[in-house]
């Protein structure tokens, strides 16, 4: 039986070639949120927080409304999936964070977002 506030997160990345400049440390990463309501209460994203750490180990955090502009409303069931970036000094680094959540029951609920890598390809000549 599904719990009534489950939210299942998962994150795809890539590094953004064109858009950094490593000769001036700045490293530009897409990734890819997809947010499942895996839950059986329909479920509002309010806000996110993010914590961003460079391997220098410069750490910027990121507070804000919704994501991409928009605060996803998700049945059971239902999925939202939005691209965004995140620019760091070096060509490692981590993100991990969460998302504020309300149900349409009125519970306030945080859904965490596991820490995953950020990282340019290595390449092999």
């Amino acid at each position: 039986m599904p719990r009534p506030h489950d939210i299942q997160v998962s994150v795809q990345t890539r590094y953004v070639e064109e858009q950094s400049s490593p000769e001036e440390n700045h490293y530009v990463f897409a990734y890819t949120i997809t947010i499942l309501n895996a839950g059986s209460v329909r479920s509002k994203l309010l806000t996110r927080h993010w914590i961003i750490t460079d391997a220098n180990g410069r750490v910027q955090e990121v507070r804000g409304e919704g994501v991409v502009g928009e605060q996803p409303h998700l049945a059971p069931g239902e999925a939202f999936r939005y691209t965004s970036a995140a620019a760091i000094e070096t060509p490692i680094g981590s993100m991990q964070g969460s998302y504020q959540m309300i149900g349409d029951d009125g519970v306030r609920f945080d859904a965490p977002i596991a820490p995953f890598r950020l990282a340019v390809p290595q390449s092999f000549h």
